[in-house]
Order: structure tokens, then sequence, then C-alpha cells
């Protein structure tokens, strides 16, 4: 396996490659654009400073490539002002992480690095197969993105796992595993974009979405898993609004065990403000803090948001009692939704997973102890034959990228169709 080193000055001035090898700065590989910035699979790429790929360029990253980002003291961010392609398989994802001596369960969310922090004129980026981690360091003076202005535009924020800001851009982001990012796993202010079939597992230190989308946004969500969020599974917005209100087509995600390290209002499953427009549909929420709410103060457009049907199961009588509807706490229910009457009811009967018996969804609050369980490989959300879950799904909405779906590097993907079952997976 190859190791090569990068050290790339942070400036907005310093454009890629300045000070990179030869072979590094053009391609002549005919699968690639002229001028394209590959980096060939099975290699480790450790950047022990910010990195930024520049406006107008455009960088392949193949399978197998192993991105370690290693000074924990400058925190590195991964900027990209240009084109980003990140084309891992199965058996060799690409990966994102920190020096292998941190990555522990005790050290999740000690902030190694920044994230992968796209800029206002970035066109198209492509995640397929790729592992992001053990990121969300706060940003100082020296940070890329506060050099480039890019995310909130202040020092001391926590930068998430994945920022896309371009409202004429687009991006997919499908296969991929997001864990144990002390932030936001993808925080998205404006663009077209495909998010399906991924893994978002324990997102966010002392808050943090999953999932959160602003204004000027047109997005199919679909087929995740999002396990342990510190907050919220999907936070859906139109804040920041410019040019057009967001539209977020949510449908076939699984959510667990989400909301409980949050002791706040927003800590749950699925959040709306701000006039989101938001379409959510056979969604499966299990043991998670609240059902789906909104800011009662500044709530979402419900008149054209549609909040049904989704599959609420909580195992515990709070869970029941949190997920009924309220007008003065914003919890929400849809007309066809299917939930939990008694503690326990309509359990979705999940392949490989034991329910616990002391579960406490409020334990942020409580400070009880009871937290659910960690996360592990060995989980299986599929549903067992018999399920109540495997039925009773919407199948013939419209999805916004059903047929001529986002072109990328002249590929065009599209949103699978919806399943009649609830969750992410049906059988086995």
């Amino acid at each position: 396996m190859k190791i090569r080193n990068f050290f790339y000055l942070a400036m907005a001035v310093i454009t890629v490659l300045s000070s990179c090898k030869k072979d590094d700065e053009k391609n002549d590989d005919p699968k690639y654009p002229a001028g394209a910035i590959v980096w060939p699979k099975d290699t480790v790429v450790t950047l022990s400073n910010h990195y930024i790929v520049a406006k107008g360029a455009s960088l392949f990253i193949e399978e197998g490539v192993e991105i370690i980002l290693d000074d924990t003291v400058k925190r590195p961010e991964f900027v990209v002002l240009g084109n980003l392609y990140c084309m891992g398989t199965a058996a060799k994802p690409i990966k994102f992480s920190c020096a292998v001596a941190y990555r522990t369960e005790e050290k999740r969310f000690n902030r190694y690095w920044g994230g992968i922090i796209c800029g206002y004129e970035s066109q198209e980026v492509l995640l397929d197969n790729v592992i992001v981690e053990f990121g969300g360091a706060q940003t100082t003076e020296e940070s890329a993105s506060f050099q480039n202005q890019l995310f909130k535009t202040e020092t001391g924020e926590g930068v998430p796992g994945f920022h896309f800001c371009n409202k004429d851009g687009r991006f997919v982001i499908q296969n991929c595993t997001f864990r144990n990012n002390a932030e936001d796993q993808i925080y998205i202010t404006g663009g077209k974009s495909i998010v399906t079939n991924n893994k978002f597992i324990a997102s966010g230190f002392d808050g943090g979405e999953a999932i959160n989308y602003k204004s000027d946004c047109l997005a199919d969500v679909c087929y995740n898993l999002v396990y342990d969020a510190n907050s919220n599974a999907l936070k859906l917005s139109n804040s920041g609004f410019v040019a057009l209100q967001s539209e977020i087509i949510a449908y076939n995600n699984t959510v667990v065990n989400t909301g409980w390290r949050r002791p706040k209002k927003k800590g749950g499953s699925i959040w709306l403000e701000e006039t989101i427009n938001a379409k959510l549909y056979n969604n499966l929420m299990f043991d998670c803090r609240w059902a789906c709410k909104t800011d009662v103060g500044n709530p979402y457009d419900s008149i054209k948001s549609v909040i049904t049907p989704n599959y609420y199961f909580a195992s515990t009588e709070t869970g029941v009692t949190q997920y009924t509807p309220s007008a003065v706490d914003g919890i929400l229910r849809g007309a066809s939704d299917i939930f939990s009457a008694t503690a326990g009811d309509k359990n979705p009967n999940f392949e490989s997973f034991t329910i616990q018996s002391n579960i406490d969804i409020n334990v942020g609050t409580t400070k009880s102890g009871n937290i659910p369980q960690t996360f592990a490989s060995s989980m299986d959300f599929h549903l067992k034959n018999g399920s109540p879950a495997l039925t009773g799904g919407k199948t013939d909405f419209t999805r916004h990228f059903a047929s001529t779906g986002i072109v990328i590097n002249g590929k065009a993907y599209t949103s699978p169709a919806p399943a009649a079952h609830f969750g992410a997976y049906g059988l086995k």
C-alpha cells in the first residue's frame, strides 16, 4: 500500500496541489477529465494540515483510499471549493478518519478533524461507499472553512461531517456510513440532492442531528438508518431562505434510539420548523424521545406538507406519552400513522435487536444512567415475517428525482422507489 503525505496551507489564495508531487498534479487516464486530480485506489493519504480542492478543480478518490486527518492541534478540515467524487465500493469503501490510535468508543466525540466542507461554487459532489468518522472540530481563525467564509462563517463552531451550500449545485450521498462525529453528520444549506442507503451512527456530542436541511434545497432522503442521534434523525427547516422554499421528501427511513442525549425540546426523531415543506412517508421511529415535532412558535408549512403514514414504536409508557399529539408541545401525528397504544404495542420485530428492559428515553434529563445500548454491527433492522410494519406504507407519491435524476460526472442518479413496508429494510 502506498503512503503519501500532503501539507497544504488553509488559505483562500492557496490552490490545491501547489506543493504536491508531479504525479499528483495531472492525470492522463482517459476515464477522467483532462486535468483531474486522482487519488488511486488502495492508497493512504495523511493530511497534517487543512486540505483544499481549489475552485474549478475536480478530485477523484478511488476505492479503498484512506484519508487520515492527523494533527490534534491543527484539527484539519477537508474543504471542497471545486468538485469531489468519492467512488468507493462495498468491499473497499473510502474512509475519512483520524489516526488509528484515536478510533475508540471512549474517544468518539473528541473532534479530531473538521469535516468535508463544500464551497458556494462547488457544483457537484458524489459520496458513494464512504466512511466519515471522528470529525466535528471547532473552527478557529486558521480553519480553512473560516478563511473561505464557509459553513457558519464564525469561529468556535463545530464542523459537520459533510456540508453543502451551493443552491445551484447538486450532490449524491449513497451507501455511506457517518459515525462518531461530534456535530451534525450532514448539514445542507442549498442544492439538489439524493441521500439514500446510508447509516448515521452516534451523531453529536452536546447537540447535533444526523440529517439537517435548511432553505433552498430539493432532496429525496430515503432508506437510511439513523441510530443514536443526539438531537434528531432529521431536522428540516427553511431558515436562511434565499430563493427557494425547501421541499424535503423523506421516506422509508429507520430511526432508532434518538434524542435521549439532549435534554431539550428538540431532541427526538424528526423536527420541522420555519415553513419547511416536508413530505414524510413510511418512516419507522423506534424508542425515540419524541415523535415528529414542530416548532410551535415558528412551525412548518402545514398546508403543503404531508406527514403520514409513519410508524411509531415505544417500548415504554413514557415513550407512548411522548408520541401523543400535543398542540402545546408541537407533537404531530398524521391520520394514517401507526403507533404504540401501550408500551410494547406493535413491535416491528427487527431481525436481530434486543429491546432493553430499563431504557430511559429521557436519560439526558433524568440522569438515570439507563442509556440505550451502543450500536453494534450485529444489529439487523430488517423486519421479520409477520411484522406489523411490513404493510401500510404509501407508494404512490411523487419524488423529486425519480426519472430524470441528478447528473453527477455525466451519470444520472435516481432516487429509489418507495416500499410498502415501514423503515429502510423489509424482509431479509
